[in-house]
């Protein structure tokens, strides 16, 4: 599915839709041993989830952006398979989870050949298993519950993704993330978020939602 470009202005989600039951299956590995930007795209509607059973935590993706390897100036991997990007080199599949401003942890989905350099960052989901537990992880008491896991920072807080996780598999481990149930959602392209080096490619996704983190990116 095509991807639209930025919206001119604010637009009235949708209503949040129901935990489908039961749980879809979890991605294999050639799902993500694609292009980047056709995965971020395609991970929009998918699950995100931790745990299993009545401590099932997670929910629907909503937001992704999608990062290169060498000749994108935005992403870790940039120059070579060096330091904590060297994982961002393969295999597909697995986790990059990496703390950024001394403040929180992002987890992404490394994607693409082993060898090129690619991955993408999971940037909000739509809360719906263990939203309970979501806010006993530390979230302020003000915090709606569509917001939760809006934003990098917030989504690996509420579903306790760590520095342990770098590297974990996606497809057999505790973080997994379950396909879609339903047709492919309404999808619009931006610039990414909060870039210093950057050549404002569109590769920020995301679906009408009050859990998206921010608007487009000017």
């Amino acid at each position: 599915m095509r991807a639209r470009k930025e919206a001119p202005g604010p637009r009235t989600p949708p209503p949040r839709s129901p935990a489908p039951t039961p749980l879809p299956p979890v991605l294999g590995r050639d799902f993500y041993e694609r292009d980047v930007t056709e995965v971020a795209r395609d991970l929009l509607g998918c699950y995100l989830v931790t745990g299993s059973g009545r401590a099932l935590t997670g929910g629907r993706i909503v937001e992704t952006e999608a990062y290169g390897g060498p000749g994108d100036p935005g992403s870790h991997a940039d120059r070579a398979p060096s330091g904590r990007a060297r994982i961002m080199f393969g295999p597909a599949g697995i986790a990059y989870v990496y703390f950024t401003y001394g403040v929180h942890f992002c987890i992404n989905a490394v994607t693409g050949p082993e060898g090129v350099g690619s991955a993408v960052l999971l940037r909000a989901l739509e809360p719906m298993w263990g939203v309970r537990r979501m806010r006993e992880a530390g979230a302020p008491a003000s915090l709606q519950d569509a917001k939760l896991a809006s934003g990098p920072g917030r989504l690996c807080r509420a579903l306790g993704v760590g520095r342990d996780d770098n590297g974990a598999d996606l497809t057999t481990g505790r973080i997994r993330i379950l396909s879609r149930d339903g047709a492919p959602p309404e999808t619009i392209a931006g610039i990414r978020v909060g870039l210093t080096l950057d050549d404002r490619r569109p590769w920020r996704f995301w679906t009408p939602s009050p859990a998206v983190s921010r608007g487009p990116v000017r």
